[in-house]
This record gives structure tokens, sequence and C-alpha cells, in this order.
């Protein structure tokens, strides 16, 4: 259950939110959500892979982390902004 409302958060937050850093933060909750349910899978049926996966998600979030927060720090020094409507990839 907790891994449902993490997921639908993550999904509402990305369609209603135009902020980029609001966006990569629900990513990040839709990956957590996804770990929940590996970790909850695994331990039910006794078995680690669930778990192994988890851990591999995990250092997968870290690196989007790392590249999204270098992308919004190259979308601030171009233009200004970390607004998804006001930057278009097609322009200069």
């Amino acid at each position: 259950m907790l891994s449902l409302v993490l997921f639908t958060l993550g999904v509402v937050g990305m369609v209603v939110r135009r902020n980029f850093i609001t966006v990569l933060m629900c990513v990040e909750l839709i990956l957590n959500a996804a770990n929940i349910n590996f970790i909850a899978f695994s331990r039910q049926l006794g078995d680690l892979t669930g778990q192994v996966f988890a851990v591999f998600v995990i250092t997968i979030a870290a690196a989007e982390a790392a590249i999204g927060l270098g992308i919004i720090v190259a979308l601030v020094r171009l233009k200004q902004t970390v607004n998804l409507d006001q930057v278009s990839v097609m322009e200069g």
C-alpha cells in the first residue's frame, strides 16, 4: 500500500509540476516505490533477488540524481530558470 501511494505521488507530481527539480524528486519517489515492492516481495518469497535488485536500483538512482543535478546547473547557467515550460530544447 505504501508503495502504491509513493508511486502515485511520483506520477502525479511529474504530470502536474513543471519545475525540473520537482520532477527529479518525483522520479526518485517512483524508484523508491519500486524498491519497496522489490523488498516486500523478496521477503514474502524468501528470495534475496529482490533485495539485490533494490541495491542496483539505488545505485542507478544515485547516478541519475547526479546527472540530473548537473543538467539543472547547466540549465540555470544557460536559461536562468528551472521551469520546464520556459525551456525549449530547439532554441540555442
